[in-house]
């Protein structure tokens, strides 16, 4: 029998807290356990409680204060060992501030030895409802809110909020949401994802039961999408949908990285060069910060260039012609791209293969 875990994600605080007791509450043989990292200190808090109170409160020292050596060092041996004793039907882990789960569940879902008695049956996320659109779209960093996971933590609340919401099956947005902002949240959000008002709205069944489909998942956050998008399903909400089967051009690219990636919207994608035709990258944007890094191989698929922008009120004009901008030509395309550098190394690292 394996025990259903839910996991809570967020970047605020207090709306986090009040999901993971909503919940606790709404699953009364549950354990809860909450990971909070002290990055100053490189310590690592642990606190376990079920209804009956605290149950353990620990410090962990850590090498180094991150999500992923805080996952691996405390948060699945905790995981694993609240499972094994057998005494909560399920558990609800508060995972850190600012900590994204999918590796967590890449983790349970591909270690045999851990399946075996853990299961994700449901990724929450929960937003404080009094400005998502804010949260989402805008240009404040984590660290400006003192939310940063590790010393070297640079990335916005938009991109770390968006990608939480993408991911989860479930969203709690923790008080009462415009249309709008409940709006963009639905545009982002897997067609199937629940959204709620608050964490007793959510049906407790579907919780254990399993609202969590890791395959599902991962085919809706993948950089490389191949299918069709759903509709933005509110008024005021817009997404547009640029694609095409060129690359990019590198120097163009580099010189004008600004005309699709700055903007009060979330970006994500994938995209290709000429300069590394075997090789796929990722787009992910939000509120004017761009992140791009390598994927991989493209393993025989086609190339693709798509880049899927969100946003509130009315696209900026001229999306598709700075998209038809940067790719590379017909004639530019069949030029020698045989180089050893394209400038883009700082991101995407050596051109791979060149003599």
């Amino acid at each position: 029998m394996r025990t259903p875990v839910v996991l809570v994600t967020g970047v605020d605080p207090d709306a986090m807290a009040a999901t993971a007791v909503g919940l606790q509450f709404g699953l009364p043989g549950a354990v809860a356990v909450r990971h909070h990292i002290d990055v100053e200190h490189q310590l690592l808090t642990r606190t376990v409680s079920d209804l009956t109170g605290v149950l353990e409160r620990q410090d962990v020292e850590l090498e180094h204060a991150c999500v992923p050596c805080a996952i691996r060092e405390d948060v699945l041996p905790t995981l694993e060992r609240l499972a094994r004793a057998r005494r909560w039907s399920g558990i609800v882990a508060h995972l850190p501030v600012g900590a994204e789960c999918a590796q967590l569940c890449t983790v349970l879902d591909r270690d045999t030895r851990l399946a075996r008695v853990l299961r994700v049956s449901t990724v929450v996320a929960a937003l404080d409802a009094r400005d998502p659109v804010h949260d989402l779209l805008g240009d404040d960093l984590l660290a400006e809110r003192g939310l940063e996971t590790s010393r070297e933590d640079r990335r916005s609340v938009g991109e770390v909020l968006a990608a939480m919401v993408e991911y989860a099956d479930a969203v709690v947005l923790d008080g009462a949401a415009t249309p709008l902002g409940r709006g963009l949240v639905e545009a982002l959000a897997q067609p199937e994802a629940i959204i709620v008002g608050a964490a007793s709205d959510l049906d407790t069944d579907v919780l254990v039961d399993g609202a969590h489909q890791h395959s599902r998942t991962a085919a809706w956050t993948t950089p490389v999408r191949r299918d069709s998008l759903p509709s933005a399903r509110t008024e005021g909400i817009w997404q547009v949908d640029l694609h095409a089967s060129r690359p990019f051009h590198p120097g163009r690219l580099l010189e004008c990285l600004e005309l699709l990636g700055t903007g009060a919207h979330r970006s994500r994608g994938c995209f290709w060069l000429p300069s590394r035709p075997d090789r796929a990258h990722r787009w992910d944007g939000a509120g004017g910060q761009l992140s791009i890094g390598d994927l991989g191989p493209w393993r025989g698929a086609a190339p693709l260039t798509r880049i899927v922008l969100t946003g509130i009120g009315i696209a900026p004009a001229g999306l598709r012609d700075s998209f038809d901008r940067l790719l590379c030509g017909a004639e530019e395309l069949h030029r020698g791209w045989q180089v050893s550098e394209d400038g883009f190394e700082p991101w995407l690292g050596p051109i791979r293969g060149v003599a």
